[in-house]
């Protein structure tokens, strides 16, 4: 289930061409790897192409990685266990188990183990790294990764008794790892996803940056440019007599408001104001 991997990338070919012998060197490794971790062939390739694609992306940084191989490994672990996929309407169901009793037991065995342990039992025991290679990829102490991988092997071992013996259990798991489909993408196609992927993003943050641009030119605009103090609520006056409505006037009253009004306008000369 292992295949070692060049250490670097040769000086003498393009991007693209170190790219592809990498792929094609260890993607069917990888798929068999993230089948153990996942029990889901097309999320396997899923996770495999994710993770070359992130490769691409990073390819600089990947060439000049001591262990190219084992920085793309680590993208596709962490993408097949991330937790998001038991959302995904694809992945809600499982696929058709193993033909093999002996391989449904163990896939089984797998699928219980928490996900870190699970990662664990495939590094080391499927992959072959050692401890402390393990502990490190799984971002654990060496003290925590040994104690992960001993649980993971007594839950297998109670299922199955004869992988007790590691080797045992070695081969047991590349031949779990190898049933089934696990042809992967040509190199060319990843690539091509990847910058198409790239493409999308920078659009997308584009346009995000050009609405946040606008959004900020249409506050400033209208915002206010001086202090508008806030206009304080109301209050009840007490102490205060009553408004009451003035009622009808009796017929006196009628005929002296008349002859008021009257007289303002035609009235005697001590009711008309002089001109100076």
């Amino acid at each position: 289930m292992t295949a070692p991997a060049p250490r670097e990338a040769s000086p003498y070919l393009a991007p693209a061409q170190a790219f592809d012998a990498l792929y094609a060197y260890c993607a069917p490794t990888l798929v068999r790897q993230a089948y153990l971790l996942t029990g889901r062939r097309d999320l396997a390739h899923e996770s495999v192409e994710r993770a070359f694609q992130r490769a691409w992306d990073h390819w600089p940084e990947v060439a000049r990685d001591p262990d190219p191989a084992g920085w793309v490994r680590a993208a596709t672990h962490d993408w097949a266990l991330s937790p998001w996929h038991r959302l995904r309407h694809r992945y809600r169901h499982p696929d058709p188990p193993p033909p093999e009793e002996e391989d449904r037991v163990l896939l089984d065995a797998l699928l219980s183990l928490p996900p870190p342990y699970r990662r664990t039992l495939v590094l080391y025991d499927g992959v072959g790294l050692d401890l402390p290679e393990t502990a490190a990829e799984t971002e654990a102490s060496t003290r925590a990764a040994a104690g992960r991988l001993m649980c993971a092997r007594e839950v297998l071992a109670e299922r199955l008794p004869e992988l007790a013996d590691p080797g045992e259990l070695h081969d047991r798991l590349a031949e779990l790892a190898s049933t089934g489909r696990t042809r992967a993408a040509e190199p060319a196609a990843v690539r091509g996803g990847g910058e198409r992927r790239a493409r999308l993003r920078t659009r997308t943050v584009t346009a995000v940056t050009v609405v946040l641009i606008g959004s900020t030119a249409m506050t400033l605009h209208t915002a206010p440019t001086h202090y508008v103090p806030p206009v304080p609520p109301g209050e009840t006056v007490r102490g205060l007599p009553p408004r009451v409505a003035p009622g009808p006037l009796p017929d006196e009253r009628r005929e002296l408001r008349a002859r008021l009004r009257e007289a303002l306008l035609d009235g005697p000369e001590r009711l008309t104001p002089q001109a100076r």
